[in-house]
């Protein structure tokens, strides 16, 4: 069966078309790497990896090695970090070799990639602070943009897993958070209510 038609056929699972070999995991991972154009950590590699199980744990640990050891892939220290960087044979490679891995592992490998660090960002630009209070717990959140505070909220959440579920959502998109809330306050109107209601 042509593999471009498989995403699209009902009931027949992407992971049909997952990486099966060590080879096609370290094109993948120098296709990855390439495309993003940027360090990642050994644990952000990983947790990129696995999150939609696109690739085995032990494949991938094995192509890891294996790019070591071959000098594609190379293992920098900054600030007391080690990051995983794309060697300039790593990146030719990736350029000349990417059409042997589907398209779609491709494509989910680099959302993944651009997801984890979007919520990273996130969790840097938003902070948070979880507080017991009363019966329950405060989710404080607030934006900074240098020395202006452009958002500083405080909810109420019954128990200590809402509150988790609370600051997990806005985490999810504290951009599109902060515009909705200004949306609402914008479009807000005092509430008239119709007298003619029985």
């Amino acid at each position: 069966m042509d593999k471009s038609y498989s995403s699209d056929f009902k009931g027949v699972s992407t992971d049909i078309y997952n990486p099966r070999d060590v080879y096609e995991v370290k094109i993948l991972l120098a296709y990855f790497l390439n495309r993003i154009d940027r360090p990642v950590t050994p644990a952000q590699m990983l947790e990129i990896i696995r999150s939609d199980d696109c690739v085995s744990y032990f494949l991938y640990v094995e192509a890891v090695e294996q790019m070591k050891k071959n000098g594609t892939l190379a293992v920098e220290e900054r600030e007391g970090t080690e990051y995983y960087v794309l060697t300039e044979s790593g990146r030719e490679g990736a350029r000349n070799l990417k059409e042997l891995v589907s398209k779609s592992v491709r494509d989910r490998i680099y959302a993944s990639g651009l997801k984890l660090f979007a919520k990273l960002r996130a969790e840097r630009e938003m902070k948070f602070d979880i507080t017991p209070e009363g019966s329950g717990f405060t989710v404080h959140c607030w934006l900074e943009d240098g020395d202006v505070s452009l958002l500083d909220l405080r909810l109420f959440a019954p128990d200590i897993e809402q509150a988790e579920f609370v600051k997990s959502k806005i985490l999810m998109n504290p951009s599109e958070f902060y515009s909705r809330l200004l949306d609402y306050v914008i479009a807000n109107e005092e509430y008239v209510p119709d007298l003619n209601d029985e």
